[in-house]
């Protein structure tokens, strides 16, 4: 199966998790076709000052892989800086926040799975 990015799902949500302006993102594979394994398979771009707030995950765990960008990631009240290539990892019962901090959007990949 292909699936062309012409026919991804696209949706913005504002002031995201209580974080600062308009987070957008692209659903590359709907929870059906994660297989009840997870909710989220998706690239997500936040222009430079945008920002998902803080939450807690329960009973699922959460990856991102940066593509571009620079961001400030907030890993369970410690503050790390990513760039191109990192890749982070929230297991269940962890929280995390992420904020583009760069000069060009923050794109990465997110992947939810349940715990």
């Amino acid at each position: 199966m292909v699936k062309r990015s012409s026919s991804y799902e696209v949706q913005v949500n504002e002031n995201m998790r209580g974080g600062d302006g308009s987070v957008k993102i692209e659903h590359l594979l709907t929870k059906d076709e994660l297989n009840n394994k997870g909710r989220l398979f998706a690239k997500i771009i936040l222009e430079p000052g945008c920002s998902i707030g803080h939450h807690i995950h329960e009973g699922e765990m959460e990856a991102f892989y940066i593509i571009s960008g620079e961001a400030e990631y907030d890993d369970n009240g410690e503050s790390v800086t990513l760039k191109p290539g990192d890749t982070t990892h929230t297991p269940g019962g962890s929280g995390h926040g992420i904020k583009s901090v760069g000069s060009i959007p923050l794109e990465m990949i997110a992947l939810i799975l349940f715990a």
